[in-house]
């Protein structure tokens, strides 16, 4: 058998994948443009790819090729079409990095909510030696119980939040822009109510035509002033020059994202105007990769390889 990885480095350097050249002939690119997926390719049985364009262009001349296996839960980048013409199975990954994501979610609202960067340069930079009072109140910050959490999207990620978020003594609700029945267990309120009426917003959800551009000038003129904003599930959910605009003006309080509408990010993000990390704070998607996590995702990768060869 015959494994090519066409963007290895989108796994890390540092997880083991010694149990795929267990199965055969492994080879591993770091990167692939669609110009390069060709050749590289056309004797593959098995591919295994994160962003990589799939499609006639790309594995038309791959004809040994029996299964590509996508390091991810999103499949935009696949043909599937073409790929069900031929015989060529597919593979994704869902449910892998739930843990990894839901710990993000409060890393990111807790440097926000108690204001940790100020604190932390307040020390550093020697303003808390010799000071007058042992306790330093120039950054004010809020306990999260009894405080609303709305999270938009309640699928595995989002209902880890809401545990998680239920433990510190936050009142959870939240909101289906699909409008999806409700789930037992838990509030579900319009998008509305949602908006007016948390104190910290959460997004959860997948991209699609429900969500593109959803969070936008009049989404978040309706929350709170004080309200905290997190967007842990893709970038184009949000309009980004909104959001600027809404932190600029103090329409909201913070926001948090470890998503962007173009990965990674481009100079004409407007985002890059705010530096003020008590505003805005931003981490290069990294709430799936936990070493836990892309360990576990790529487990099941090697799973469902050899699952296929046994069928």
């Amino acid at each position: 058998m015959n494994i090519v990885f066409l963007d290895a480095k989108t796994i890390g350097d540092d997880i083991d994948l010694s149990g795929f050249e267990a199965l055969g002939t492994v080879r591993k690119y770091p990167f692939s443009t669609s110009e390069q997926v060709p050749e590289r390719v056309k004797d593959a049985d098995v591919i295994i790819i994160n962003k990589v364009q799939i499609n006639k262009a790309t594995i038309g001349d791959a004809r040994r090729l029996k299964l590509v296996c996508v390091t991810a839960t999103g499949t935009n980048n696949l043909d599937k079409e073409y790929l069900d013409s031929h015989n060529i199975a597919w593979r994704n990954v869902a449910g892998y990095s739930t843990e990894s994501v839901a710990q993000h979610t409060f890393a990111m609202l807790f440097y926000l909510l108690e204001k940790l960067r100020y604190y932390d340069d307040y020390v550093k930079e020697d303003r808390y030696t010799n000071d007058t009072v042992f306790t330093h109140f120039e950054e004010v910050f809020y306990e999260l119980s009894g405080k609303t959490w709305g999270i938009i999207g309640l699928g595995n990620i989002g209902r880890r939040v809401a545990s998680i978020a239920e433990a510190f003594g936050a009142e959870v609700i939240y909101a289906s822009p699909s409008g999806s029945a409700p789930q037992e267990g838990y509030h579900q309120t319009d998008m509305d109510t949602l908006l007016r009426s948390s104190d910290i917003i959460s997004v959860h959800a997948p991209l699609n035509e429900h969500t593109e551009n959803l969070i936008d000038s009049d989404k978040l003129s309706k929350m709170k002033k004080s309200c905290i904003f997190l967007n842990l599930g893709r970038g184009p959910i949000v309009v980004e020059e909104d959001l600027c605009s809404a932190l600029e003006n103090g329409d909201i309080a913070a926001a948090g994202l470890d998503v962007l509408r173009t990965e990674p990010m481009s100079p004409g993000n407007p985002l890059r105007r705010i530096k003020d990390s008590r505003r805005l704070f931003i981490t290069p998607h990294v709430a799936w990769a936990s070493v836990e996590s892309r360990t576990r995702l790529m487990n099941i990768i090697l799973g469902q390889i050899k699952e296929f060869w046994a069928d």
